[in-house]
């Protein structure tokens, strides 16, 4: 098996693509961004909130929204919280994320159907 030396930069750029994708085709508004820039939360205290219509455009149980904070740190979006005892339940968002988000202050542009069929298959299939 050969293994083919790629430049960091160019994973760098795939991973913010990735990313990006991911923002747009997730139901989540700007403002859980910027909730989860300002303080970290779990997913039980993100959907108990009164104003989770504010921050997703559909209704999420604790587990669907569990799934999608797991996606959003595998693509190093979010991240977990750690204390003084290891990780948390709590999700923060990362450096890569504020980058991402950083294009849309206001709001986030909605993904194009084909954008969304590619982000359903790499999420069904990571290594896509």
């Amino acid at each position: 098996m050969r293994v083919i030396a790629q430049d960091p930069s160019e994973l760098t750029q795939h991973a913010r693509q990735r990313a990006r994708q991911a923002v747009r085709c997730l139901p989540f508004r700007r403002s859980f961004y910027r909730l989860l820039e300002n303080s970290a939360q779990s997913s039980k205290e993100l959907v108990k909130r009164p104003d989770w219509s504010a921050n997703s455009t559909q209704r999420l149980g604790p587990g669907q929204t569990e799934d999608l904070l797991i996606w959003l740190i595998q693509l190093g979006v979010l991240r977990r919280e750690v204390d003084g005892q290891g990780l948390t339940e709590r999700v923060r968002i990362t450096p890569l994320g504020r980058e991402v988000l950083m294009d849309w202050p206001e709001s986030i542009p909605a993904a194009s159907p084909f954008s969304r069929l590619v982000h359903w298959c790499r999420r069904r299939r990571p290594r896509w």
